[in-house]
């Protein structure tokens, strides 16, 4: 017997629905292929993009599908944006108008109508005369326009149609009325987009309370101010400077046991207060409030009377324990042991916490210790809270931000979470993707023209969908070296610079008054530091006035209120710093001495930045009128209490 034959394998098959010829592909903005939403706030008005290719030469048409988190789908037709070698790319803008997560989509059909006509008015402009097939496939089309229509539109649509198969009718007559203007707006009133295709997947985007752009700080200790009471005294004064937020380290309760006394010292005495940072005794934990400094009822009162006044109160979001935490003894599963069963202190060497632990984020009850940490977060939610800032959020979980936040923005879309993250960049970026609405920057460290403006122009460009900046002039952990030895002059231009190259910023108290002693020689801590004794603190600095002024002049400058948009400009001195802003119309061109007594130079105004040859500007800290133009614009700025040029540009 002759072997057995064996049987060719059957045949690939088509699909079994007919796919879409348009294709439609990488809608913008994106993080990550998807995988992460781009950031927005609300009221932007946002353009929103995707490609349309399509093989053959069809008129092609697109829509944007918008659905916000609430209400019905809201359609936008797309334009065609890209005339370059690709010559494929396609967008509408939409106003965001609702805080949460929207989701959208593009569809993208051929337009056999508009085709039709395209190809028809080619063959009568080369001259030719019999056009009796094309009329009568053009009356076809026509007739389904006609179906999907109704009402005065379906009628005209069909009128037309009878006058373009009409071969009773002269030609021309019939080329007229298939070409009339009035009738292409009837039917692109009714498209075919039985055959549209569109993305993959929906994109989504997050839109979020405007503070989570745009907002300046001031961070105080409430203990340095006569408790919750005495900040709730001081905050007609800080909305009158024009702050948007007040930041409060924890005013939960302190640990006694290894509690710190001044200037870090390992022993505290019996007055001293500790670290806000080592939190819970007996009394409570992270959702208690310090009896020294008020009761809950405080606390939700000072809240209260800061939105009154159009404050916000932002609460430090500390996950760290004293030994005196009521979890260590409820709890002990949530916490890191060592081999012969003690807990290990918290460390970031050189810099060593003998008074806190850390929680363990791979523990058994790794989902208990999540759920308990949500807890904290709606309690003080529930006490009126709106903006958390998270200390050192990237020594925790990601996955657990990520989980938290988004179960915080369901439920309560106005929150913003600040990430006090000083650590390398791609973290830092991380934690913006995985919902972070703002962070902390490396600004107090960029001090030089050439490292600020490398800077600035990477968080300007692409890094902007997924990491808001917040640049902080110093905190209670960082007093540079040139605010050491810079001296007042340095102080007023890192506030101008602050102020004016990020939407957001903040200030700790006590720059405003110069503070600027360093513990040690080659330390970045503050002698005496608030962090471990309490100050008697009065809001009178001689900076004070300067900041009213910045915070007046941001909010009314628009281009000062956005990160793109920003355009680091030629000074041909390196002690001098330049660059324009420009967002809604409004262009704002500043330049800021550095360093020196004085410095002279030029701002070199480009001409793509859409100006005149010649304009006029008004330098808004000292309403000084100037004539500017295109290229080279000489500038001369002196140390002192306003080193700089803030200069609008004035509306012809």
């Amino acid at each position: 017997m002759s072997p057995a034959r064996s049987r060719p394998a059957p045949p690939f098959q088509p699909p079994t629905s007919r796919p879409a010829r348009v294709l439609v592909s990488r809608p913008q903005p994106e993080v990550d292929g998807g995988r992460h939403a781009p950031k927005a706030t609300l009221g932007d008005h946002v353009e929103l993009s995707v490609d349309v290719i399509r093989d053959g030469h069809e008129v092609l048409r697109a829509e944007l599908v918008v659905s916000p988190p609430s209400g019905p789908a809201r359609t936008t037709p797309m334009v065609h944006v890209d005339a370059g070698a690709l010559g494929v790319r396609w967008a509408a803008t939409v106003e965001l108008d609702q805080l949460g997560t929207w989701t959208w989509t593009a569809q993208a059909w051929a337009d056999a109508l508009a085709s039709w006509r395209h190809e028809l008015t080619r063959k009568v402009d080369g001259g030719q005369d019999d056009l009796a097939s094309e009329l009568a496939e053009g009356a076809l089309l026509l007739l389904a326009a006609a179906e999907r229509a109704e009402g005065e539109d379906r009628a005209a649509i069909e009128a037309a149609a009878a006058t373009v198969a009409s071969t009773a009718t002269p030609q021309p007559e019939r080329v007229a009325a298939a070409l009339d203007p009035l009738l292409a707006e009837r039917t692109d009133r009714h498209p075919d987009r039985s055959r549209a295709g569109a993305l993959a997947e929906p994109a989504r985007l997050v839109v979020d309370p405007v503070l989570a752009r745009f907002g300046a700080w001031y961070e105080l200790f409430p203990r340095s101010w006569g408790g919750l009471a005495g900040v709730r005294r001081r905050l007609p004064a800080l909305a009158q400077l024009g702050f948007d937020v007040v930041y409060l380290p924890p005013v939960s309760p302190i640990g006694r046991t290894n509690r710190k006394g001044p200037n870090n010292a390992l022993t505290a005495g019996p007055d001293d207060p500790g670290s806000p940072w080592a939190i819970g005794d007996a009394t409570g934990g992270h959702d208690a409030v310090h009896p020294e400094l008020g009761t809950v009822a405080d606390f939700e009162a000072l809240v209260a009377d800061a939105r009154e006044l159009g404050l916000e109160v932002a609460l430090d979001l500390a996950i760290q324990c004293s030994a005196d935490h009521p979890w260590l003894t409820e709890h002990p599963e949530w916490f890191q042991h060592r081999p012969d069963g003690t807990l290990k202190y918290a460390e970031n060497p050189p810099k060593k916490y003998q008074d806190i632990y850390n929680v363990d984020f791979d523990c058994a009850d790794w989902a208990g210790l999540w759920a308990a940490l949500r807890d904290v977060v709606l309690t003080w939610i529930d006490r009126g809270v709106r903006v958390f800032r998270v200390d050192n959020p990237h020594t925790k979980a990601v996955p657990f931000w990520e989980w938290l936040i988004a179960g915080v923005r369901e439920r309560h879309p106005d929150v913003v979470f600040l990430a006090e993250a000083f650590t390398y960049r791609a973290m830092m970026q991380q934690l913006g993707k995985v919902g972070f609405q703002q962070g902390y920057t490396y600004f107090t460290w960029k001090q030089s023209a050439h490292e600020l403006g490398e800077y600035v122009t990477e968080l300007a460009g692409p890094e902007r969908h997924l990491f808001r900046p917040n640049f902080f002039v110093n905190t209670p952990d960082i007093l540079t070296e040139q605010l050491q030895h810079g001296g007042p002059s340095v102080f007023a231009s890192r506030l101008i610079l602050a102020a004016t190259l990020s939407p957001s910023y903040g200030v700790y108290s006590g720059y405003e008054s110069f503070e600027h002693v360093a513990v040690r020689p080659g330390s970045e801590e503050y002698l005496d530091s608030e962090k471990f004794q309490a100050h008697e603190r009065h809001l009178d600095g001689p900076l004070l006035p300067l900041v009213a002024d910045l915070n007046r002049i941001r909010r009314s400058q628009p281009a000062l209120g956005r990160i793109e948009g920003t355009r680091v400009l030629d000074t041909e001195n390196p002690a001098l710093f330049a660059y324009a802003k420009r967002a809604d119309g409004d262009t704002v061109l500043c330049v800021v001495l550095l360093e020196g007594e004085w410095a002279e130079g030029v701002c070199i105004v480009p001409d793509d930045l859409g100006l005149p040859p010649s304009f006029e500007v008004v330098d808004r800290l000292t309403d000084e009128r100037f004539s500017w133009h295109l290229g080279r614009n000489y500038v001369r700025l002196e140390a002192g209490p306003r080193p700089a040029h803030i200069l609008a540009v004035v509306a012809p």
